[in-house]
């Protein structure tokens, strides 16, 4: 696509203050493609484990400040509203006005009373599994939402005060079709949502939809097609004012996630919950993904950490370059260097050199980044900058 410009407004220095991620691992049902960590919350007391994720949290009163708060799941939205309230009112007591207080919410599990009341809580941006707008795939992917839940959930959202609402989205469900996928994503642009992600369905292992495939029941959507759908979701976002900040990424200027932000940055964050990863310093950490075994771990004053790793000098650099390729503005080489002690441009010499040949990455203004006709192939070209 020649010579991009871009302005990196969306890409800034991020500050040293880190983002905290709450992973809420409950849901109604769990969806056929998930391969998140959760569980039906009618198996759990979903106080006992707000109160636990509280006194997991409390091991990070030293820190002044987070950039930016987001919880996520599974449905943070099928807790009761008040363990949630609870939830956000304890962050927020500690950490006041973060820059940005993302939480994810499933449309059929809301109403605009509690969208009133995280509001008021202190919650600025919303989030919400839309996932696609044909009722045969909502059906097929497992989701309990109507079509008509999404829509009354961005209206009651907007009159609830939100002003940065998001929909996420899926293509090449099986069986759908370019004209599909397209109806999909009019229908999420004439929302008037300041934030679209669309993402590839992917069939992680372990899931039923995994074991539907393998069992020959199921046929994923053809590569083609799946192409074909990307680009459209491109063009189509972008004549509708949308910028693309991420392969999967869409956002009206000045809306960009900035919690994620932060983590294509591949800055500390802090992350607590069953399940939650987090990059502190200097550490990979996992949390334990068990809800039981982590109530008792907190209960018990033990530590909830089931993996922990220490990433050397290089592999930090190949984590920042696979991470900052993901964006749009790509590696920035100077602050690349300032972080990682790495010239780019050395460290991924062989790499950059063999794709700058098949038109696949550009370096020009600063900046190493990926072409747009690298973007569908983005995981294949990303994977030979994880090792040097």
């Amino acid at each position: 696509m020649g010579n991009q410009k871009f302005d990196c407004e969306s890409c800034p220095s991020i500050k040293r203050t880190a983002g905290l991620y709450v992973h809420i691992p409950f849901c109604e049902a769990k969806c056929r493609y998930c391969g998140f960590y959760s569980e039906p919350i009618k198996n759990h007391a979903p106080q006992r484990l707000v109160s636990a994720i509280i006194r997991e949290l409390g091991q990070y009163d030293h820190i002044e400040t987070f950039q930016t708060v987001y919880i996520g799941g599974g449905s943070p939205s099928c807790l009761p509203a008040e363990q949630l309230l609870r939830l956000i009112r304890e962050i927020t007591s500690h950490w006041p006005k973060p820059e940005e207080f993302t939480i994810e919410v499933n449309p059929g599990q809301v109403n605009k009373g509690i969208f009133s009341q995280l509001r008021t809580a202190g919650v600025t941006r919303i989030s919400i599994g839309a996932q696609s707008f044909n009722p045969d795939e909502l059906t097929f992917l497992g989701r309990r939402h109507s079509v008509g839940d999404t829509g009354r959930a961005v209206e009651m959202a907007r009159q609830a005060g939100f002003e940065n609402i998001g929909l996420d989205l899926i293509f090449a469900i099986p069986h759908s079709t370019l004209s599909s996928w397209k109806y999909s994503l009019c229908s999420a642009i004439d929302l008037g949502v300041q934030h679209i992600s669309a993402y590839a369905l992917t069939y992680e292992e372990g899931t039923p939809l995994q074991k539907s495939v393998e069992a020959g029941e199921v046929a994923p959507v053809d590569e083609e097609t799946d192409r074909q759908m990307y680009e459209t979701t491109i063009d189509e976002l972008e004549k509708a004012g949308f910028k693309q900040y991420e392969i999967s990424n869409f956002a009206k200027p000045g809306f960009e996630c900035k919690h994620n932000l932060n983590y294509w940055a591949n800055k500390p964050y802090i992350g607590v919950g069953p399940a939650a990863g987090a990059y502190w310093n200097g550490k990979r950490t996992l949390n334990i993904s068990d809800i039981k075994k982590y109530i008792e771990a907190i209960e018990q004053g033990k530590t909830v950490i089931a993996e922990s790793e220490t990433p050397d000098n290089t592999q930090i650099a190949c984590e920042t370059a696979v991470l900052n390729l993901r964006r749009r503005c790509g590696i920035i080489l100077d602050e690349f260097e300032k972080q990682t002690g790495f010239d780019a441009m050395k460290l991924f010499a062989e790499p950059i050199g063999r794709y700058q040949n098949l038109g696949l990455i550009e370096a020009t203004d600063g900046r190493l980044f990926l072409t747009r006709d690298a973007l569908p192939i983005a995981d294949s070209v990303l994977c030979d900058f994880s090792t040097t």
